[in-house]
Formats: structure tokens, C-alpha cells, sequence
């Protein structure tokens, strides 16, 4: 039996239906495990939140996850991120929202490791 979770919403127009996604849980609570284990890191890194939630909404754009830009969306104003900056994550090259530092290190780097956000920031971050 395969590990996959459906979405069991009546898909209409405004609510297309979702793809079907693999239980990761299942497949692999060792990378379950680890993946918590750097969540943890990083939040206890000293990092600002807002640039944490603005580096994991840009993996989840790169990812093509529409369950965690909802997700990011939601968490990141709860840590004071504005709405203008969350709208311009998709084209953050193109607004002048950002300050240098999101801008040369922690946004970019999501473009090689897009499969775990929490990556981007560690790679990038040189105090940590």
C-alpha cells in the first residue's frame, strides 16, 4: 500500500482539486525527525522571524506548494510581516520591499535548495 493522503474537498470552480501527495510521515519519519530537528535550530538561531517566514514562503512558490504559501501566508503577519512584502515574494527582484540583507542572502538562496526552506536559511546565514 502506497503512502499517499487525498484531498477529500468537492472540487468546483473556485476550489480546484489538489493532487494527491505522498505521506512523508510514513515514507520516512527519519527525515521527519530530522526535518523538526532543524526547525528547531533555526528557530532558536537568532534569526528574525519574518525573514525565516519570508524565506520558507519563497522555497513554497519554488515548490509549486499551494498547502504552504497558504500556510506561510497565514503564519508570517502573526510575526509582523506585511501583506506588501508577502504579495512580493514571487517577484522580490522586482520591488523595493526587501533590505539588503534579504535581498543578497536569505531570498536568493531558495533557488538551489527550494525542497527544504529551513535549508536556505542555514546555508546562507553565516552566523548562525
Amino acid at each position: 500500500m502506497t503512502a499517499i493522503n487525498t484531498v477529500h474537498a468537492v472540487p468546483n470552480e473556485s476550489t480546484p482539486a489538489m493532487s494527491a501527495r505522498i505521506d512523508y510521515r510514513r515514507v520516512s519519519p527519519a527525515a521527519v525527525s530530522a526535518m523538526a530537528g532543524l526547525e528547531r535550530f533555526v528557530r532558536t538561531s537568532g534569526l528574525e522571524p519574518g525573514l525565516v517566514h519570508l524565506v520558507k514562503l519563497r522555497a513554497s512558490y519554488i515548490n509549486g506548494c499551494a498547502y504552504c504559501v497558504d500556510v506561510h501566508t497565514k503564519d508570517a503577519p502573526v510575526d509582523g510581516e506585511t501583506e506588501q512584502r508577502l504579495h512580493a515574494i514571487p517577484v522580490w527582484r522586482e520591488t523595493p520591499f526587501f533590505t539588503p540583507r534579504e535581498r543578497t542572502r536569505s531570498i536568493p538562496s531558495c533557488n538551489g535548495m527550494a525542497a527544504s526552506p529551513l535549508l536556505c536559511l542555514v546555508r546562507r546565514d553565516e552566523s548562525l
